[in-house]
């Protein structure tokens, strides 16, 4: 009634001083004014504590995730990593043997490892073991242009991980920060940022953990840059225990195909080992789109079950792209087959086996490429290996060489991947100039060494393939014809035209 009465005189008020001729354009204004600034106080009264406080707790309500199915036999491979996380959270299970034994239970876990290896997967997973409340955040929902309010939203975090835990009648909760190094990075010491105050109260409620506390809280966080943290972070007493969740190895790429084909029909002529071995340095996320990739071919084949070239076809589009409609002169494509040809058979002779398959179809930015299946799983290499590395990545220039007397740009990309090589053989000492510091030896003679290095491989790159005209000749009219020419066929060819090829010096 009283909102009437004020609303009702002041449109009296102002009718009144435009009968008398007064300008009431000011009074408008500063009317507007108050009604924007009492609207405002109203909405701030309405949401809680106020403005972007009161955005900050609306948000945080949506930090607890309902409880999922997820369990560490969901999640393939990562036996180290799970085992150490295992033990980690062991400390919330067993309260009294670690008592017993004067155990400080662990403040905080923090995964490390590149994207897409699980570690969101192993977070969840984490919640099901201990049956604790699971509080969720990323590392961006702390960030503001506002001073105080991401250190307020990491104050709400630790309070509802509480309060869920209580209110179900756990004893224990993990909170969970991805991309932690949005809020955790490097502190300059320059300036006082948001960022920084952010952190301060996430060390603050870290250490204001006590271990008799109840319910007991785990900080569980997950970074693809550790290096970006801060030093005050990683110590002991806040993230007690780094797991490195590492791309999987052959054994685990097969685990991880097995889980996420379980529910997919699989044809016969299926070898999800061979799926593994072709892809080596795939990480989890990607080996789970290769089993999805595989069967949206197989639909669009309408086929009844996933078929081998399926995988093929889904080992190509998660590698190298979806094909393109880009459609290259014959000159071109002549150019490109005789490139990868050349790819392929020094391939194949210096690592027999290797090829899986030479494909002409353009995908992504490549108007051609080799598959190659790697055979085994290496992490060191030694001067021969890197070597023949280089051989192979010659070996498309060398070939445009023998049939057109020079290279095109195609070869950009490969050379890149030899210089690489080249200066990892100097690098590590296996060169001429022997054990060096990059920083203290004349890079003239890095230089001098790293094209003597090329330049022998490209000599015997050459010799290796002006013997094998047959091979790029057949290679050739089965690319212009079919557009694929696979690993097996592309042996037949190398044998039946190049018997002597062990006797090849390489």
């Amino acid at each position: 009634m009283h909102k009437e009465i004020w609303i009702g005189s002041a449109v009296g008020l102002i009718l009144f001083l435009v009968f008398l001729g007064i300008n009431v354009t000011p009074f408008l204004l500063v009317a507007v004014v108050i009604g924007i600034i009492f609207f405002m106080l109203m909405r701030q009264q309405a949401g809680g504590t106020g403005g972007n406080i009161a955005l900050g707790r609306s948000k945080q309500q949506k930090h607890v995730i309902p409880r999922s199915n997820i369990q560490f036999a969901d999640i393939g491979g990562q036996e180290r990593a799970k085992k150490e996380l295992k033990e980690a959270l062991d400390f919330l299970v067993y309260k009294e043997k670690i008592e017993q034994y004067g155990i400080r239970p662990l403040k905080g876990v923090l995964l490390t490892g590149p994207p897409g290896t699980g570690k969101t997967l192993m977070a969840k997973a984490a919640a099901n073991y201990t049956n604790s409340a699971f509080v969720a955040a990323s590392g961006s929902q702390f960030v503001e242009m506002y001073v105080g309010v991401g250190a307020q939203r990491i104050r709400d975090l630790f309070k509802e991980a509480k309060s869920t835990a209580e209110k179900n009648n756990q004893d224990s909760a993990i909170i969970f920060i991805d991309e932690i190094d949005v809020i955790g990075g490097k502190r300059d010491g320059q300036q006082q940022r948001e960022y920084d105050q952010t952190l301060n109260q996430l060390l603050t409620e870290m250490d204001g953990v006590a271990t008799s506390d109840k319910p007991r809280v785990l900080v569980m966080a997950a970074t693809n840059r550790k290096d970006m943290l801060d030093a005050a972070l990683l110590r002991p007493g806040r993230f007690d225990r780094h797991i490195s969740v590492d791309l999987p190895d052959k054994y685990a790429r097969e685990q991880i195909l097995t889980i996420h084909t379980a529910n997919k029909p699989l044809a016969s002529d299926v070898s999800l080992e061979r799926v593994a071995q072709e892809t080596f340095g795939f990480s989890g996320a990607q080996l789970e789109s290769v089993a999805n990739e595989a069967a949206i071919y197989a639909m669009r084949d309408g086929s009844e079950k996933i078929e081998m070239r399926h995988f093929g076809y889904a080992v190509d589009k998660v590698m190298m792209g979806e094909k393109v409609d880009r459609e290259a002169s014959e000159e071109e494509k002549r150019r490109v087959a005789l490139h990868e040809l050349g790819h392929a058979i020094v391939s194949e002779h210096v690592r027999p086996g290797s090829v899986s398959q030479v494909t002409l179809s353009p995908r992504g930015q490549a108007l051609g490429y080799v598959r190659q299946n790697p055979m085994e799983d290496r992490y060191l290499y030694t001067k021969d290996a890197l070597e023949k590395q280089i051989m192979v990545c010659l070996g498309g220039a060398v070939a445009e060489e023998i049939y057109y007397g020079g290279r095109s740009t195609g070869s950009k990309n490969d050379f890149e991947q030899a210089l690489g090589m080249a200066q990892e053989i100097v690098q590590s000492g296996m060169s001429e100039l022997g054990i060096v510091h990059l920083q203290y030896v004349d890079k003239t003679r890095i230089h001098d060494e790293v094209e003597r290095l090329l330049e022998n491989m490209l000599e015997k790159t050459r010799a290796l393939l002006r013997q094998c005209d047959p091979v790029f000749q057949h290679g050739l009219k089965t690319l212009w014809d079919a557009e694929v020419l696979q690993g097996d066929e592309f042996r037949a060819v190398l044998k039946q035209y190049v018997p002597q090829q062990q006797e090849v010096a390489v």
